[in-house]
């Protein structure tokens, strides 16, 4: 726990929905709220103008969660658990210039912009709602 405080933390994939409200508290953003159809989207705009939106199901799980802003956050917190699995992907293959894409069974992560516009989403296919396409987190 010492850790999460010392650097910006994000909701968590596959985390239940407190961690938005957490999220917000520790970003000191603002905090909004809307349905979708079929899951909901927390989105929460930081001091920095960075937009973090965090896509929850009905069962109260994040199954993704997209930014957008001047900064690049932690992908540690960001990925919580499937961290590891990000790294290690992202590792094979050759580098190039351009976005970075890493898909496997269980988790897709894109992530590219440049200086003060970086953008990317992260979701876990598997905790997708029913009829909800992954074209939603974004």
């Amino acid at each position: 726990m010492v850790a999460l405080g010392s650097s910006p933390a994000w909701a968590v994939l596959g985390q239940s929905v407190a961690s938005v409200a957490a999220d917000q508290q520790r970003l000191r953003g603002e905090l909004r709220s809307r349905a979708g159809d079929g899951y909901d989207v927390h989105e929460i705009v930081t001091g920095d103008g960075t937009l973090v939106r965090e896509y929850v199901s009905p069962v109260g799980q994040v199954f993704g969660i997209a930014w957008q802003g001047p900064t690049r956050p932690d992908l540690g917190p960001l990925l919580g658990e499937s961290f590891a699995a990000f790294q290690k992907a992202s590792r094979t293959g050759a580098r190039r210039r351009g976005p970075l894409v890493v898909r496997t069974g269980q988790l897709v992560v894109e992530l590219g912009g440049h200086m003060r516009a970086f953008h990317g989403r992260a979701y876990l296919p598997l905790l997708l709602p029913g009829a909800v396409a992954q074209t939603v987190v974004r």
